[in-house]
């Protein structure tokens, strides 16, 4: 009988760290911490970034602030680099907010199921695929959309894995983004 509750409770523990595990949330406000970021290319023109975060119901909210600093000198600013994706020639930004290419807002579902959403840019709205999957302190999110132009259709995805700390104070985003202009990895360590 001793080992039959022993047994039970060592399930329950189980089932109740797993249970835990799958209830991370990532909620919060979230700065970049720049210095241990690896920002690629974007780095020196990126000041600072606050990323929102809400999660509830089975959604994921994300909004980002990005402010840029002024160029230095003997250079110029792109027109446009300061927008929203589509702006600066056409550079992707990326997913929970466009870190690169500025402020934006998505709201992603947490169940694996792909969404689509207008967005707004400097071309007209555009449809915008959104597909988001937890697995416990980590993230899956991906976004993909379709440009026709004068060379035909450019399709540019990103995605990002989210690995949330022990403490829920750090969180770290690797991003990829694939366009026709080739690959580009990011990574992104956020803090509370």
């Amino acid at each position: 009988m001793t080992r039959i509750i022993v047994l039970a409770m060592f399930v329950f523990a189980v089932c109740g760290i797993a249970a835990a595990q799958g209830k991370a949330d990532f909620s919060g406000k979230w700065t970049l911490d720049k210095e241990r970021s690896d920002l690629g290319r974007a780095s020196a023109g990126i000041e600072s970034i606050t990323m929102t975060v809400t999660q509830k119901d089975g959604k994921l909210s994300v909004e980002t602030q990005t402010k840029r600093g002024t160029p230095s000198e003997g250079t110029t600013a792109r027109p446009g680099s300061g927008g929203r994706m589509g702006a600066g020639g056409g550079r992707p930004t990326g997913l929970g907010g466009g870190f690169i290419g500025g402020d934006t807002s998505y709201t992603y579902t947490l169940d694996g199921k792909e969404t689509t959403v207008q967005q707004d840019t400097p071309m007209g709205a555009m449809p915008l695929k959104l597909k988001a999957k937890q697995d416990g302190a980590k993230l899956s999110l991906s976004q993909s959309r379709t440009i026709s132009g004068p060379m035909g259709d450019n399709t540019m995805t990103t995605t990002e894995e989210w690995n949330l700390s022990a403490d829920g104070k750090t969180l770290i985003v690797k991003r990829e983004n694939q366009s026709p202009r080739g690959a580009m990895t990011t990574t992104y360590v956020f803090t509370k």
